[in-house]
Formats: structure tokens, sequence, C-alpha cells
């Protein structure tokens, strides 16, 4: 009597069923069929099939974040940039090292002398990592502050009817004379300032100092004239500097003959920009009508 024959799926066939397959299928042909599957298993991955979907327009597009609450063109009530702080020793070693740079200049041994002067040991000099440099912020930063000072306390009550350009004009040859008994010593501090890892601390000071000028000044401008204007005070401020180091004449008068040409200078260049500005405005308003009479939809 024929035994039963256990028959299953030829790659995970048993070890009786693959001893009984060959005795059975050679007379009906399966055996090559089922080696040729159990090769073909072993030796071809299983292709999975291909996920294909819908292309979006938002899996292109690259992710970008706004924020909540962004920031308006220009505003008054906008907070202050960070002023540059110090803590009360390194404020009295400062304030005592200013008195010795009309003799010693933006230097180590000014601050050295200002720390004996404060009662400080000579290593506490190591409190300041700028060295040179923080004496000159030090220096920017506090007549700027007198300057704040001054018109806060009247600078302008006999002087009524001035307008804005005037009061700049006043307030940039105010700040300018703060310097008249360091002018001597003011290149090396601009040569200080000109070193590469000290210029963006140096470009933000003269901003904040053109920013004060002309707010001290009564300036409201609120669109794109707000930042040409600070950008032109600066410029005008900068350069008077250096033609104030030559200078010795009385009063600084040279100087200010050349902030008078460079304000007017900077007024006449605005004018002819304006001008521009409206000439453009006429001819596309004239090239729109044209159009539109030739039944262009515009």
């Amino acid at each position: 009597m024929a035994q039963p024959i256990l028959l299953s799926r030829c790659p995970t066939a048993t070890a009786s069923s693959r001893r009984l397959l060959p005795s059975f299928t050679r007379q009906s042909g399966l055996s090559f069929q089922c080696r040729n599957l159990h090769h073909n298993h072993q030796q071809q991955p299983i292709r999975q099939p291909r996920r294909t979907t819908p292309p979006t327009t938002q899996s292109r597009l690259p992710r970008t974040s706004y924020p909540l609450n962004p920031r308006l063109y220009h505003s008054q009530h906008h907070p202050d940039p960070p002023a540059h702080e110090y803590s009360n020793s390194q404020t009295t070693i400062l304030e005592a090292a200013l008195t010795h740079v009309p003799t010693h200049g933006f230097t180590s041994e000014s601050l050295t002398l200002g720390a004996r002067d404060a009662g400080f040991l000579d290593v506490s000099v190591q409190l300041f990592p700028r060295v040179e440099f923080d004496l000159v912020l030090f220096w920017l930063a506090s007549r700027r502050g007198l300057l704040r000072g001054k018109v806060e306390n009247g600078f302008f009550e006999s002087q009524q009817g001035l307008s804005v350009e005037e009061k700049t004009k006043a307030l940039i040859m105010e700040r300018l004379r703060m310097n008249a008994s360091i002018k001597h010593q003011w290149q090396d501090a601009l040569a200080v300032m000109s070193l590469a890892s000290n210029i963006p601390l140096a470009l933000s000071e003269l901003h904040a100092l053109s920013s004060d000028i002309l707010t001290l000044a009564g300036d409201a401008s609120v669109d794109a004239s707000w930042y040409t204007k600070r950008l032109s005070v600066s410029a005008i401020y900068a350069s008077a500097e250096v033609v104030m180091t030559n200078d010795s004449s009385p009063d600084l008068s040279a100087t200010e003959a050349f902030v008078d040409r460079r304000i007017e200078d900077s007024k006449t260049i605005g004018d002819k920009i304006g001008g521009v500005k409206q000439c453009l405005g006429f001819m596309g308003s004239t090239a729109v009508g044209l159009g539109r009479s030739w039944g262009l939809k515009i």
C-alpha cells in the first residue's frame, strides 16, 4: 500500500517532504519546477510595490517661519538698543582714565593710571578685555549722554525758531567741540576703531549718535527718509571728525564751514533725487494714460 505524501510550499518544505518529493515528481515533472521556484525565492529579493503619491504644492515649498508680531516700519515706541554696559568698578576706572586721555591718549597706560586714581590695583586693567577700545567706546557713549543732557537742560531755549536742519547742524558742532580737548589724540582712536574686530561696535555707536542728533533736533520722519537722514548725518559727522583732527582755527571754525558745505551738498542731492522721483512718476502716469486711451487694460 502506497504511503501518503505530504506536500508543502517549496521554499519552506520540511526535510521529510524533500526526500519524498523527488520520487513522486520525477514522473510528473514537478521536481524541476519546484527547484526553480525555490532557487528564485532565495536569490531574488522581494520587490515591494512603489508608493506613488500625487505631487502636492506643500511638499515642494520650503518651510519658512514668520514672526507672529512683525516689526512695524518705524515707531518711536520701539525700545532703544542695549547700551555698552559696565559694572560700577569698570565705570569708576573708565571715568578716572578719561582725565589722562589728553596726555597719554586712548592707551592701556591711561587705564592703569585711572585704576590707581580710583584706588584699584594695576591688575584691575584686566577687567577690560578690549583695553583701548573699551576706553574709546566709553568716551563715545559718555559724550553722547552729555549731548542729550544739554538738550534736556535747555540747549535750544535761547535759539527759538530753528528748523530741524539748523538744529541738526548745531548738535553736530556741539558734539565735535566735545572732542576739542583730545582732538590731537583722536587719530589714534580712529585707528583703533578701524580694526576689523572693532568696526561693528564703532558703526553701531555712530548710528546711535546720528539717531540721537536727529531725534533731539525734532525729526519725525516715518518713511524711507528715516534711514537716509541718519545715513547722511553719520557720513557728515564721520568726515567732520577727520577734518577736526587737523583744524587749528579758533572754535573749530574751519570744521564748521566744512559741515555747512556737506549739509548743503546733502540737501542738494536730496532735492535732485526728489525731482527725479517726481519726473519718473509723471512719466509713468502719462504712459498709463496713453495705454488706456489705446484700449489696453492697465
